[in-house]
């Protein structure tokens, strides 16, 4: 009865249900159709939830909202701004470094594109730069989040594996800084050969203002980073220091944050941290229906039939996680694709550590990459420009994601380098 879950999804997913609900319809088709007890729904969605390190996810949720809220982001981006606004492109610089630095806490590409493009996409349209070419800039940058710590999809791979979510931490931040850094590079390219605006330059004096009024934002992520690799505490305690770093700063050093405001924020992070976690619930019982039925044996022995010769399996693997990303988001791509190809990539002798990264790069690539990248939408939506012509300016952007990708699957010590120096 497995055709019967695969149906039901792809009908669901073809209908544009939420894809939670077109998880649980599968799940529930299947269990009707095979007998089985319709209580093993809540306890499989529950046993799926009742992961303790899945707290951490409500709790950066909820420090990113506070970031918001509390003028941390808008110090970030100010300081981007004043660091590199000056030269040729500069606010479109000012736009990645923002999202190198922000994507630190946010954690998901999605969140990224949303609350920077928001502030970002129309400060350039004023400062005369093509609404395509913001829009690109915003999309492309966004695929920094995920991957530099802390990420949340990165303790959803830890989650699923039993991986340290710590390594995982480590391993992402070189490949995420080889991102923004080429993203930066393509920019410059591009904003030099078309004459793009660029910002009065700063004085010394100002960036240092500007250093230091965003430092107590930068500050925020280098506590938790260091603390989590130190060993100080859990990536869940980490969340709850991010959560209390950010109402103390927003409210008391930055005074954005009155007290009147905290239900709401709450609130709207409630909001979408019960998606994810009913998200991961389903996701659950999906996988364990497949685990039943076999799946992930019977698709890694389809794989290794095909080749067992390393490279030209992770090619393959890489294929099926970009064309999966560009239509599913991707914590619940994860939760269904990374459990089932981590087993292939194993078996011919790649690191699980070094997969999670691969894994979660295709996947945030995805979401970047036409016809379908969720990402490009949010930036085409703020930018109030049609889709099409987003496309054609996120190509450049898109090409810097994949030599990256590339070099991350065909070079180990890329995203095992830092994890080998602090941990082993």
């Amino acid at each position: 009865m497995i055709w019967l879950l695969i149906v039901v999804f792809v009908v669901t997913l073809l209908l544009r249900f939420p894809i939670a609900f077109a998880l649980g319809l599968a799940c529930l088709a299947y269990v009707i159709g095979e007998g089985i007890p319709l209580v093993i729904l809540p306890l499989k969605m529950y046993s799926g939830i009742d992961v303790f390190v899945l707290l951490s996810i409500p709790g950066f949720i909820l420090a990113g909202n506070i970031m918001n809220h509390g003028g941390l982001t808008d110090r970030i981006i100010n300081f981007s701004n004043r660091l590199l606004g000056h030269i040729r492109g500069g606010l479109a610089l000012a736009n990645i470094g923002a999202s190198m630095l922000f994507a630190g806490i946010s954690g998901t590409a999605v969140a990224d594109t949303a609350s920077l493009g928001s502030v970002m996409i129309p400060a350039m349209k004023r400062e005369g730069y093509p609404v395509a070419f913001s829009a690109a800039v915003t999309a492309s940058s966004s695929t920094v989040g995920p991957i530099i710590p802390p990420s949340v999809p990165m303790i959803i791979a830890g989650t699923l594996t039993g991986l340290s979510v710590g390594r995982l931490f480590l391993a992402g931040a070189i490949p995420g800084l080889m991102i923004g850094v080429g993203l930066l590079l393509v920019t410059y390219f591009i904003a030099k050969k078309r004459n793009y605006p660029k910002l009065e330059k700063s004085s010394p004096g100002e960036m240092i203002k500007g250093f230091l009024d965003a430092f107590w934002a930068i500050l925020m992520m280098i506590i938790i980073l260091f603390g989590i690799v130190g060993g100080i505490f859990t990536p869940t305690e980490a969340s709850i220091i991010a959560v209390l770093y950010a109402l103390l700063v927003g409210a008391f050093i930055y005074r954005k944050i009155k007290w009147n405001m905290i239900s709401g924020i709450v609130i709207d992070s409630m909001k979408t941290s019960a998606s994810l976690m009913v998200l991961v619930g389903f996701a659950n019982i999906f996988g364990w229906i497949l685990i039943i039925e076999q799946v992930p044996q019977e698709l890694a022995a389809t794989l290794l039939d095909i080749t067992d010769t390393p490279w030209i399996l992770l090619l393959l693997i890489n294929l099926i996680l970009i064309m999966v990303g560009t239509f599913m988001e991707t914590i619940a791509a994860l939760l269904i694709m990374f459990p089932l190809l981590l087993k292939v990539a194993t078996s011919v002798g790649v690191d699980p550590i070094q997969f999670a990264v691969i894994a979660v790069l295709n996947l945030i690539i995805g979401l970047t990459t036409p016809p379908v990248g969720v990402c490009l939408f949010v930036a085409s939506s703020i930018g109030n420009i049609s889709m099409g012509k987003v496309v054609q300016a996120i190509w450049p952007f898109l090409l810097v994601c994949l030599a990256v990708l590339l070099l991350v699957t065909y070079v180990p010590q890329i995203s095992l380098f830092l994890p080998g120096l602090f941990y082993d």
